[in-house]
C-alpha cells in the first residue's frame, strides 16, 4: 500500500468518526459505559476497611494540609473578602477538586489501553467506551469531593449560595475536553510507554501553575495572560464563581470553552479510531 493509499484511508476514518459519532457511540455502549464505570469505582476501594469512605477521607486531608501550609505557613491572600482560613480552605478545595478530576482523569489515560488488554484482543469490543469509563470514575470523585464542600460550607460559613446547581454546567466543558484527552492519550501511550513518565510530570507542573493556591491577580500583569492559556484556569474561577461567590457562570465563556473542548474530542475520537487497529500487533 503507497503512502497516498495509507493517507486516504485516514482522511476516510476521520470522515466517517464525525463529530455526532461520539454521541451515537455513548448512547450505543451506555450501558456497557456504566457497568464498567461502577466496577471500576468499586474495584479501587474493594478490600479496604473503610470502602468507599476514602473517597471521602482523602480530599479532607489534603485541604487540611494544603490549608496549613499555604494559609499559614506561606500566608497567600486572595483578591475576595475572606474572614477567616475556613473560607480560605473553602476556595481553595474547590480549586482541587477541579484539579483532582483533571488529574485523575489524564493520569490514567497513557496506560489505560496496557490495563486493558484482554479487550483489545477481543474484536467485537469497543475500546473507545474505557475513556468514558475513566471520565465517569473522574466524575464520581468529583461529585462527592463537591458534596464535602457543600457540607463543609454549610458547617462554617452557611448556607451554599444558589448558584452551586450550576456546577455541572461548569463541568461538562472540561469533561468533554478531557475525553478527548484520554482518547489521544491512550493511543499515543500504547506505542509510546514512556508517555506515562511525561504526563506524571505534566500534572505536577500544572498543580502549581493552576490557581488553586494562589489568585491569578497575584502573579505580575505580564505573567497573567499566560496562565490564562492552562485550561483549568478558566473552569477554577467560574467553579468558585459558583459555589462560593453566588454568582451565576459566565454562559457565552463557558459556551467558547465547548466548541474548543468538542473539537479537541472530535480530534481525540477521530484519532483513537485511526490508530486503535494497530494495538493488537504491540500489546
Amino acid at each position: 500500500m503507497t503512502t497516498s493509499d495509507t493517507a486516504g484511508r485516514a482522511r476516510l476514518t476521520f470522515a466517517e468518526h464525525g463529530p455526532h459519532q461520539i454521541v451515537l457511540s455513548l448512547w450505543r455502549h451506555r450501558l456497557l459505559i456504566s457497568r464498567l464505570a461502577r466496577r471500576e469505582v468499586e474495584s479501587r476501594y474493594r478490600g479496604s476497611l473503610l470502602g468507599l469512605v476514602w473517597t471521602i477521607i482523602t480530599p479532607l486531608l489534603m485541604l487540611a494540609v494544603f490549608t496549613f501550609v499555604f494559609s499559614v505557613v506561606f500566608k497567600v491572600r486572595w483578591n475576595v473578602p475572606i474572614a477567616d482560613k475556613s473560607e480560605f480552605a473553602l476556595i481553595l478545595f474547590a480549586g482541587l477538586i477541579v484539579f483532582q478530576f483533571f488529574a485523575d482523569c489524564i493520569g490514567r489515560a497513557s496506560s489505560l489501553m496496557r490495563e486493558n488488554v484482554s479487550y483489545i484482543k477481543k474484536i467485537v469490543f469497543p475500546l473507545e467506551a474505557m475513556s468514558r469509563v475513566v471520565l465517569l470514575s473522574a466524575l464520581f470523585n468529583a461529585f462527592v469531593s463537591t458534596i464535602v464542600l457543600l457540607v463543609v460550607h454549610v458547617v462554617l460559613v452557611g448556607a451554599p449560595p444558589w448558584t452551586a446547581i450550576f456546577i455541572p454546567v461548569v463541568f461538562a466543558p472540561l469533561a468533554l475536553l478531557m475525553v478527548g484527552g484520554i482518547w489521544l492519550l491512550a493511543s499515543v501511550g500504547i506505542y509510546i510507554p514512556d508517555v506515562r513518565q511525561v504526563i506524571a510530570v505534566v500534572i505536577t507542573l500544572l498543580m502549581f501553575l493552576s490557581p488553586i493556591f494562589y489568585p491569578v491577580s497575584a502573579l505580575p500583569e505580564n505573567f497573567q495572560s499566560y496562565l490564562l492559556l492552562n485550561p483549568l484556569t478558566y473552569i477554577m474561577d467560574q467553579a468558585r464563581t459558583v459555589l462560593l461567590y453566588g454568582r451565576a457562570p459566565n454562559f457565552g465563556g463557558l459556551a467558547l470553552y465547548s466548541l474548543v473542548a468538542l473539537a479537541v474530542a472530535w480530534l481525540g475520537y477521530a484519532w483513537f479510531a485511526v490508530t486503535k487497529r494497530g494495538f493488537a500487533d504491540v500489546v
